[in-house]
């Protein structure tokens, strides 16, 4: 059993707002047309997932509102102007074979670039063109160099053309046997073929539904927002440190043996800790750690920990960190109850009591008193039942995409088409996180909190409360 907590500390948890916490979910049969596609099937969802768990089978009723509610959603996400942009590009993808084609090849463009360059670069490198005879071709290699580098592949595929039909390049069989080999690239092959296809007017239309749905990965936009968000994710975790030290301040003046509490950020898990690492959080973001109360002078140094803390920019966010977090607590409960493991934070390296780790449990009951997700991002209005993953799975399973395609071709497209997700969501262990998406999405947000709640729970504290 995990021990107590101090009273302090019990009492910051109990009093803080949990603005982001959800309402009770209604009943299946209290649903009606003013409540959305997505509320309607978060609440099946659940209902559905209720009635298995205790061995049954959900009624044909919950069928029904689930496959009408999942069509009313695809046929919203397919609307031009204010549709889901992601479920379209899926859907070009899957009816249009050129669209289809350029999807593939864009899959593996980046590695063919990489190779091009490559082989350009073995032949036709700046430093190398510096050292060639004056009679070679240098200004024909500095163009197919200058050409690769702008990723114009017809402009290679000229230059690779103009280089052959130079005599310079004739009398030079190695140099020859390159840019004949570089010439039957098959990257290069692939590369040209992206180029063409990329003025395909539907492929055009499949670019601009990715662009609306966000940069591109490895873009200069992507690059720009990744930082932003690590600059966003920086200034929450500071919030939530600064609240994390206001919290340790008050307990040790609660405390009459004074400096029993301290914070630690970016607490690294050591190789030590026995169980799978694989997939579990191994960094935590800022905990709180109480001084061992021991009489064993080699223990004395050593920490137990009261509070982890995770900083989010977004629910959204945390509900997709939960099953990490969940493995991370299950790896540190793994330690091994008589032994001092040597942890590394910013503030250097803190030895921490293995049976202060073994305590912790990933049970939904014991992660309430050990972890506190923290935001600074407002709650939604209204709130979301149905997660963002969760949202994307239904719309993007093959019967739901063949299910759009049709409304897309303007053919009549029949509900009955979707009950393979409804048997899916019941039967695949692939939708098992679909299935179990309120109970998670509900958890995060009991253990969310807004960093402004989080610093006036603590600021409203009693002066003095004994241990």
């Amino acid at each position: 059993m995990p021990p107590l907590l101090p009273p302090l500390l019990d009492q910051t948890l109990r009093r803080v707002d949990r603005r982001y916490r959800l309402p009770p979910l209604a009943a299946a049969a209290s649903l009606t047309d003013a409540d959305g596609p997505a509320t309607k099937l978060a609440v099946v969802i659940e209902a559905a997932r209720r009635d298995i768990a205790q061995g049954q089978v959900p009624d044909t009723a919950l069928k029904r509102i689930f496959i009408d509610a999942l069509a009313q959603m695809i046929r919203h996400a397919m609307r031009d102007e204010a549709g889901d942009a992601a479920l379209q590009a899926t859907v070009l993808r899957h009816r249009v074979v050129q669209v289809r084609e350029y999807a593939s090849l864009a899959a593996d463009a980046n590695q063919d670039r990489r190779a091009i360059h490559a082989a350009v670069n073995a032949f036709a490198h700046p430093a190398k063109l510096q050292r060639l005879a004056h009679d070679a071709p240098r200004a024909a290699l500095a163009q197919l160099q200058a050409a690769a580098s702008a990723h114009a592949w017809r402009d290679v595929e000229a230059a690779l053309a103009n280089l052959l039909a130079t005599p310079a390049i004739a009398a030079s069989p190695t140099l020859a046997r390159d840019i004949e080999q570089l010439a039957g690239n098959a990257a290069l092959g692939r590369l040209l073929r992206l180029e063409a296809l990329a003025q395909d007017e539907r492929v055009r239309r499949y670019q601009s539904l990715l662009n609306r749905n966000g940069p591109r990965p490895g873009s200069a936009q992507a690059i720009a927002q990744g930082t932003r968000s690590q600059q966003r994710g920086a200034a929450v975790e500071t919030l939530a440190m600064q609240a994390l030290d206001a919290l340790a301040a008050r307990l040790n003046d609660a405390d009459t043996a004074g400096l029993q509490y301290r914070v630690v950020t970016s607490m690294r898990v050591p190789a030590a800790i026995p169980g799978s690492h694989d997939r579990a959080k191994t960094e935590w973001d800022a905990v709180l750690l109480e001084r061992a109360r021991t009489d064993d002078d080699d223990e004395r140094c050593a920490w137990d920990i009261r509070l982890l803390v995770e900083a989010k920019a977004s629910v959204d966010a945390a509900t997709t960190d939960l099953p990490r977090l969940l493995r991370g607590l299950r790896l540190l409960a793994h330690a091994h109850t008589h032994t001092v493991y040597g942890f590394e934070t910013q503030q250097g390296a803190v030895k921490l009591n293995g049976a202060s780790l073994h305590a912790l449990t990933a049970d939904e009951a014991g992660v309430a008193k050990e972890v506190l997700y923290c935001c600074d991002g407002p709650a939604d209005t209204p709130q979301r039942l149905l997660g963002a993953a969760s949202r994307m799975q239904l719309l993007s399973a093959p019967a739901s995409v063949g299910f759009a395609s049709k409304l897309a071709e303007g053919h009549p497209a029949s509900t009955h088409e979707l009950e393979p997700v409804w048997q899916a969501l019941q039967e695949s262990p692939h939708w098992h996180s679909v299935l179990n998406q309120y109970p998670m999405l509900n958890q995060v947000r009991d253990l969310m909190v807004h960093t402004d709640d989080l610093m006036t729970a603590i600021r409203s504290l009693p002066a003095s409360v004994g241990r």
